[in-house]
């Protein structure tokens, strides 16, 4: 790149600073910036800074998060029930449970109705979907659609007991901030990790969401979004596709390699001569920090999307060998190759589990996709020494109703549904918690979603109250307790 001589000539008085960088690809590629301002000093002055160092010694380094949207049902996947399958067709009145449900002082306790009314209570009880055996050394009932999960399950601790509020799907948004949308947006759970550690590489995102995010409707971005934290603090959207995996932050296709490590040289020689001319200026030198690591990171995540580096075996360990598993096979290993790299909060979504009809062939379906990636996510992690310091976490915004709706689905129930934790400081092959006998209620050992977000702090070295934002007070709900029971 002969140019790069001519450019190393030029004085910086004659230069424009910020054509220069949008004519190098910079711009402002906010996508990469605003995880990289914090650490450097460069947030607004209402935004916080990274603290950078846990309260107590870790038990993990970071975590991956699986979050299912739609509401996947608890029946059908890790909390078997096999009294719909005795009382089926009956209603709950007609079966011997059905004071335990509309009597218990849980029923419609704490839920605040997304469209301004009760959804109805769907009484006829509709049976399981499909069979269940119990797996592993542990003995654990899990559905026999999660063939490889199922094989997983010495690894896992299942918590069955969850419960939340939103009776519709902002419930995916208040998974991920332990907030009801009527209070607005809050805080995600990864923006609090990244806001407190900050990261493990300096040329990578700190956070990273990957898959279709929950709609608009249900909180959107905000599902990895940083509110008052700010939005370098938020997860940043990375695609799995090697010739654009960064969009709007990349220097574009017709930009070689060679020419990319040439132009980000002369931006140091640049920068190093600002700082000569402008010693004192702390706030300068944040700057120039944070845009040669958004340069860096231009490098560094097309390397990691490039999964043709993997063996065939991995490949097929993942399902990416397959139509069926190839997208979410994908997502879970670039997410292994992420953390591996030292990327702190890796969370995939995937979508389609809203089962108001025909849950049969939406949840054989949607459990193929995911099965076999998953569980190649938690042997793949295991054989390279990964999963005891990295925490990998499932879940959906809340289960399916034991009774039917429309004769051959289930309606949203935020009750009782289940969620499983696996990994470093993790019991492995131990269940948590249950729901009452049809699975409508959490009865004991009950958790709100942010007990899951305490726990995963907890386990990354976090104390959930003590991560306080001047002029914005939490409320007792939103630390949650971690989940004594299910830590090693």
């Amino acid at each position: 790149m002969s140019q790069s001589t001519n450019f190393d000539s030029l004085s910086l008085n004659h230069l424009d600073r910020r054509g220069f960088l949008s004519q190098c690809g910079l711009g402002v590629t906010g996508l990469a910036l605003s995880s990289l301002l914090a650490r450097e000093g460069l947030a607004n002055s209402d935004s916080p800074q990274s603290l950078g160092e846990p309260h107590f010694p870790p038990k993990v380094k970071r975590v991956i998060w699986l979050f299912m949207i739609g509401g996947t049902s608890h029946m059908e996947s890790f909390d078997p029930k096999p009294e719909l399958n005795k009382h089926a067709g009956k209603t709950f009145d007609e079966s011997p449970h059905g004071k335990a449900i509309t009597e218990s002082p849980f029923y419609r306790k704490n839920v605040r109705d997304f469209a301004g009314v009760p959804r109805d209570l769907m009484p006829k009880i509709y049976p399981m979907q499909v069979g269940y055996r119990k797996r592993g050394e542990s003995g654990i009932e899990v559905s026999d659609w999660w063939e490889h999960l199922g094989d997983c399950v010495d690894d896992l601790a299942i918590v069955r007991s969850m419960w939340t509020t939103d009776n519709d799907h902002a419930a995916q948004l208040q998974f991920h901030t332990g907030r009801h949308i009527f209070d607005g947006l809050r805080p995600s759970i990864g923006a609090w990790v990244h806001h407190a550690l900050g990261s493990l590489n300096d040329n990578l995102p700190q956070f990273i969401a990957l898959g279709p995010p929950p709609g608009d409707c249900c909180g959107g971005v905000g599902s990895h979004g940083a509110d008052y934290l700010g939005p370098e603090h938020a997860g940043v959207k990375l695609q799995i596709d090697p010739k654009n995996p960064l969009p709007f932050g990349t220097p574009g296709s017709d930009i070689y390699l060679e020419e990319r490590r040439q132009q980000l040289d002369l931006l140091r020689k640049l920068n190093r001569q600002t700082a000569l001319e402008h010693p004192e200026d702390s706030s300068l030198r944040a700057r120039v920090k944070s845009y040669e690591l958004a340069a860096r990171m231009q490098l560094a995540v097309p390397e990691v999307m490039k999964l043709q580096q993997e063996t065939q075996s991995t490949e097929r360990l993942y399902g990416i060998d397959q139509p069926t598993t190839k997208s979410f096979g994908q997502m879970c290993l670039t997410a292994r190759r992420l953390v591996e790299r030292g990327v702190r909060f890796v969370q995939l979504y995937h979508d389609g589990w809203d089962a108001h009809s025909k849950l049969k062939s939406n949840h054989s379906t949607r459990i193929k996709q995911v099965d076999r990636p998953i569980a190649g996510l938690l042997q793949d992690l295991k054989q390279r020494g990964l999963l005891d310091e990295t925490l990998v976490v499932w879940g959906t915004e809340f289960g399916r109703t034991p009774g039917a709706e429309r004769s051959d689905g289930r309606d949203h129930h935020p009750y009782g549904f289940s969620v499983w934790l696996a990994g470093g400081g993790i019991k492995r092959g131990v269940v948590h918690g249950k729901t009452d006998e049809l699975g409508f209620h959490a009865t004991e050992n009950r958790h709100y979603v942010t007990d899951l977000h305490a726990t995963v702090l907890h386990q990354l070295g976090l104390d959930s109250r003590r991560l306080e934002v001047p002029g914005h007070k939490r409320l007792e709900i939103d630390y949650g307790k971690p989940i004594d029971e299910i830590m090693s």
